[in-house]
């Protein structure tokens, strides 16, 4: 009967680098943003050249959905956006783009 060796591990785990931390809550890499946008990895990269807030840490890219919403909205020119996740009320979201929309038909 032979014996099986553990494989030895490469870097003592004393050795480690740390992993970069992301507040609660935000998004973090590329993947993560662009599923919060509904757009391709492209696009939300072309849209972080154009001033879409992003922190960088290290290699890594984390944005908060609040800061997306907020300038989302200043981009789309002037009524706020609110991309929609699981535990947003889309009704109460629904009443109030209409109800922005009918006062910008009476301008």
């Amino acid at each position: 009967m032979r014996a099986t060796k553990k494989p030895a591990e490469k870097f003592p785990k004393s050795h480690a680098k740390p992993r970069p931390t992301s507040p609660l809550g935000a998004l973090k890499g590329w993947q993560q943003i662009s599923a919060f946008l509904s757009q391709p990895v492209s696009v939300a990269q072309r849209w972080a050249k154009d001033g879409m807030p992003l922190k960088r840490q290290g290699r890594f890219v984390t944005a908060t959905p609040e800061e997306l919403n907020k300038w989302l909205g200043r981009e789309i020119g002037g009524e706020p956006v609110q991309v929609a996740t699981a535990d947003l009320d889309l009704s109460k979201e629904l009443k109030r783009g209409l109800s922005f929309v009918r006062q910008q038909r009476k301008r």
